[in-house]
């Protein structure tokens, strides 16, 4: 696989990838979690380049993750917003999010603290089943083509070969 068509792969996670796999896009979409919508703002908040920032906003745009939206005309200036495609990003940030809390922390603790508003709580995000509602743990969790999925390659079948006999020594024959 080649990492510029990581995009075209039959395989979600390769797509997946392909869109938001490098530490800038995945911190640029973290500050859109966190309500970041303008390039000062996230160029503050990241230090990265002004030309690498307006690269992974550009690509981010493209794919239909984030949406640009004029804030300014004189001079013109934009925000960025993210699309429903950008927020179904939400859990995968989570669950990074939720590593990291458990992996990463030092002794001072989670840096941040997530609250659910209906319920006032603060969380741990969890993965259920979406048909019966219990976690969902990888050693449970079985895999099977679906219809997007590459077919696979049929292997050649063997070619058979004649053995060779033995040869016969002239002087069994006599």
């Amino acid at each position: 696989m080649r990492w510029d068509e990581l995009e075209e792969e039959p395989c979600s996670m390769a797509r997946t990838i392909g869109v938001i796999g490098d530490r800038w896009s995945l911190l640029i979409l973290r500050e859109c979690f966190l309500r970041t919508r303008r390039f000062e703002a996230f160029q503050s908040a990241l230090g990265i380049t002004r030309h690498l920032l307006a690269e992974r906003l550009k690509k981010l745009v493209r794919l239909g993750v984030l949406r640009r939206v004029a804030y300014q005309e004189s001079p013109k200036r934009h925000e960025y917003i993210l699309t429903q495609k950008g927020l179904d990003l939400y859990p995968i940030m989570m669950a990074i999010v939720h590593w990291g809390d458990i992996h990463m922390v030092d002794e001072r603790g989670r840096p941040l603290l997530h609250e659910h508003q209906k319920c006032g709580h603060h969380f741990n995000p969890v993965m259920t089943c979406s048909e019966c509602g219990e976690p969902l743990l990888a050693k449970e969790v079985h895999v099977h083509p679906g219809p997007g999925a590459r077919p696979k390659p049929v292997p050649p079948k063997p070619v058979k070969t004649a053995k060779a006999k033995p040869a016969r020594s002239k002087a069994r024959a006599a």
